[in-house]
């Protein structure tokens, strides 16, 4: 099973040459821009979340296979109403997914690697979790209502792709009624500051509406700082891939009590025992 999102990657390298390119001629002191040590990372990071990312996908193929099977929900492909069902159900299942994965710390140890960077451009698109196990849950009741599996996973290439065009300095506000109803790179940047009012908001995929309905948007007003609150100061894939797991073995190990240790995994990051 070879997601549909892989065939766009020349395309994405491409526009990452041309975006580095147009900092070249077209600076921007209030932009960030690229960095080779960096950019470097976030390609490796990218590499690595698809060796793993496309076996896992097999497991995952062969699970909503058989979701599908047992449902008796059988919900119609040629009909452009099971399409419209399928982008909004997409796209919510994608809201919670990425908001669990900054509230649930041992969701954020997979996810804080696509907010380790501290650029913010095309590249940081591709810096992505080699832990795709922790998704597949969030997407499960998609077969059970009835859509066929390769229905999903084409929204789901098509939600990626829209989403590493959201990756950019290089495009300011949009038309109002685009940043209303459309995630946008204005409300993206937004999400990767490490800017206290920034932090865990605009959690869309495509669409920026579930924000607005559970309360967790933010428009972009002060400049954007990226990356963590306590960056990790390495370009190391290896590292970048693992470093909170190893901080959450680390709090395990010294917690004084099961309640504590519970609270290190599954609490919120940053989360530490009263004095």
């Amino acid at each position: 099973m070879i997601p549909a999102v892989l065939y766009a990657v020349p395309a994405f390298l491409l526009l990452i040459v041309m975006e580095a390119v147009s900092y070249r001629f077209l600076p921007d002191d209030e932009e960030r821009g690229y960095e080779v040590r960096d950019t470097t990372t976030s390609l490796s990071m990218g590499l690595g979340s698809q060796i793993i990312g496309v076996p896992w996908k097999i497991l995952v193929a062969l699970a909503f296979a058989g979701l599908y099977v047992l449902t008796p929900l059988k919900l119609d492909p040629t009909s452009p109403w099971t399409w419209v069902l399928l982008f909004f159900a997409d796209d919510f299942a994608y809201y919670w997914f990425h908001r669990l994965h900054h509230e649930v710390r041992v969701f954020w140890a997979g996810h804080v690697v696509h907010h380790s960077s501290v650029f913010f451009n095309l590249s940081t698109a591709l810096r992505q979790s080699w832990t795709p196990m922790t998704a597949t849950p969030f997407w499960l009741f998609l077969p059970l209502l009835g859509i066929p599996p390769w229905m999903v996973f084409l929204q789901q290439s098509i939600s990626l792709a829209y989403q590493f065009f959201l990756h950019s300095e290089r495009v300011g506000r949009l038309p109002a009624f685009i940043e209303w109803f459309w995630n946008t790179p204005s409300h993206h940047r937004v999400h990767h500051g490490a800017n206290p009012e920034y932090l865990d908001r605009n959690y869309g995929g495509i669409l920026i509406i579930w924000d607005r309905l559970f309360g967790t948007f933010e428009p972009e007003e002060a400049r954007v700082v990226y990356g963590l609150t306590k960056n990790i100061g390495t370009y190391n894939p290896l590292r970048v891939a693992t470093h909170e797991y190893r901080d959450i073995w680390r709090d395990v190990r010294t917690a004084a009590t099961w309640r504590q240790r519970l609270r290190f995994v599954f609490g919120r990051p940053g989360w530490q025992p009263a004095a």
